[in-house]
């Protein structure tokens, strides 16, 4: 029998080469050059690529026989994942490649910062010597505010606890156990940014995150403060930092990613670039010799094992094993329940039940538990969340899952529930269902609500006194700013008198005028459900 055919499309090292064995029929191509590309993907099962070669339906299209696409580092732009999915062809990736060289580029840029190193080398390069100028300040005994801490947060803590600093954390997903274990201080983070001599942010990159850090946060900020941005270009309102870095709000800035790369002309980053308190570099946290052979073994690796038909601990899109067609779609509803749970969720997660009931009990639904993680975690760590990666994460977290599978089901033929304790001492419920011959996914129970409402992408939650007149407040609120109610669902009062309400929006709501509604309302429970798509 012929070889598997496996395409390098961009320049890989050497050990990729060697890792995938001699099992393989092993071919190079130009992923730039789209014509050849396509022409080369007629008879490869899987592909290895970067960040320049494009695989997306056409490339999908393309290649009849392809079973795995790799992209040998961790963001996944260049891959449409929903497409790949849809043709049955796993996507992976190397989600841990490159987090020592973005924890050490961090420190690099807050060094930089400290000590004025790239303007003093400018000066000293252009012949003159200006020693007075460029008077820095020791990291010894100053407070560093990390703002998420998941992996690479933990290895920045690590690495600068050694210069004798003071580490603060803001992650509303990590508990105070976690934190200890660290040696971090946890707070929120109005009290970091004021507290904070450098800050660092490493959260992903979601609707809620994007322009995290504005106006609003710069004015808290110490005057002497710097802040380091090597996670994902957005995160920093990048007009408002400009503002806050030429008018002395803040005293400097590094930045490894930008809302536009590169940068042009009329963006605004670009004025950022020509600042004397501003360190910048072109999105370097991942060009290391070793993260660069580290994603590429990594992904070679998961192609062997994909190609041979093992698990594939690094699979972005599907999950490992044999799934019974009765089982797979409800994979997509747990997931889904998962980003609403993290959407109501308002401290940190510790032990979570996945509750599977019905006709499912007959089946093997463990993927279920990774989906259910796979969902809570998306929106909380800075990583690429996968299947196989979500318990771990989960485990440094510190949350307990267990699955638990009962038949008895009096309402609906299944039902998924996600059951966890918070930080906080309180219970969150989600329950879902695929509804009809359709198999439309519902969230019908809120913390012992019962509703029926098709999940979309935009939702708001929110729990109040039931009397007259609550639609018609929200709706004039909603109606004035523009935003289309889609779907409204009220579920009857509880024993307190209180009703909840979940409406279907057709965009995100701004802040302030979520604030308004719920002062309007009088909701005690009010929060705004983001959905994201793979």
């Amino acid at each position: 029998m012929s070889k598997p055919v496996v395409l390098i499309a961009e320049e890989l090292s050497p050990a990729t080469i060697d890792a995938l064995g001699p099992d393989f029929d092993v071919r190079q191509v130009d992923g730039t050059d789209r014509p050849a590309l396509l022409d080369a993907l007629a008879d490869a099962h899987a592909v290895l690529v970067r960040s320049a070669t494009k695989i997306d339906a056409e490339a999908l299209a393309a290649a009849p026989v392809l079973k795995v696409v790799a992209r040998a580092g961790v963001g996944l732009d260049n891959v449409d994942i929903k497409a790949a999915t849809t043709a049955g062809v796993m996507v992976v990736n190397a989600p841990t490649s490159n987090i020592i060289s973005a924890a050490e580029l961090t420190v690099g840029h807050i060094l930089s910062l400290a000590r004025h190193i790239p303007a003093a080398h400018a000066s000293l390069a252009a012949g003159q010597w200006k020693r007075s100028a460029y008077t820095g300040t020791e990291l010894y005994e100053k407070t560093v505010g990390i703002i998420g801490l998941g992996r690479i947060g933990a290895l920045i803590t690590a690495r600068l606890q050694a210069f004798g600093v003071q580490v603060v954390a803001y992650d509303p997903y990590v508990t105070p156990s976690r934190a200890q274990q660290l040696g971090v201080t946890l707070l929120s983070l109005d009290d970091l940014l004021a507290q904070s001599d450098f800050i660092s942010i490493h959260m992903p990159k979601t609707p809620e995150t994007t322009g995290m850090i504005g106006a609003e946060q710069f004015a808290r900020m110490k005057s002497s403060a710097y802040i380091v941005n090597v996670a994902r270009g957005g995160l920093i309102d990048e007009k408002a930092l400009y503002t806050a870095l030429t008018t002395g709000e803040i005293a400097g800035a590094g930045l490894d990613v930008f809302s536009t790369e590169p940068p042009s002309v009329d963006g605004p980053a670009f004025p950022l670039l020509d600042l004397p308190n501003v360190v910048v570099t072109p999105h370097l946290g991942a060009s290391t010799e070793e993260a660069q052979e580290k994603a590429g073994v990594s992904v070679a690796r998961s192609v062997k094992l994909a190609l041979e038909g093992d698990l594939v601990p690094d699979a972005v899109n599907v999950a490992g094993g044999i799934i019974d067609p009765f089982v797979r779609p409800g994979i997509a509803l747990v997931e889904q329940l998962g980003q609403f749970f993290t959407g109501l969720a308002e401290s940190a997660l510790t032990s979570l039940d996945i509750e599977v009931r019905g006709e499912l009990a007959a089946y093997d639904v463990s993927v279920y538990r990774l989906a259910a993680l796979k969902g809570i975690l998306a929106n909380v760590v800075s990583e690429n969340v996968s299947y196989v990666n979500a318990p771990l994460f989960a485990e440094q977290r510190g949350i307990e899952t267990r699955l638990i599978v009962e038949a008895d089901s009096p309402q609906y033929r299944n039902i998924t529930i996600l059951r966890g304790t918070l930080v906080d001492g309180s219970v969150l419920t989600v329950a879902g269902t695929l509804a009809g011959t359709r198999m439309v996914p519902k969230v019908v129970g809120i913390n012992g609500y019962e509703i029926e409402v098709p999940i979309e992408r935009h939702h708001v939650v929110m729990r109040y006194a039931d009397r007259p007149g609550i639609v018609a407040i929200y709706g004039q609120e909603l109606g004035g700013a523009g935003i289309n109610i889609e779907g409204l669902q009220v579920a009857r009062p509880d024993a307190t008198g209180r009703a909840l309400s979940v409406l279907t929006v057709d965009s995100p709501v701004p802040d302030v005028l979520l604030e308004q509604m719920r002062v309007a309302v009088g909701a005690d429970m009010f929060q705004q459900i983001l959905l994201t798509e793979d």
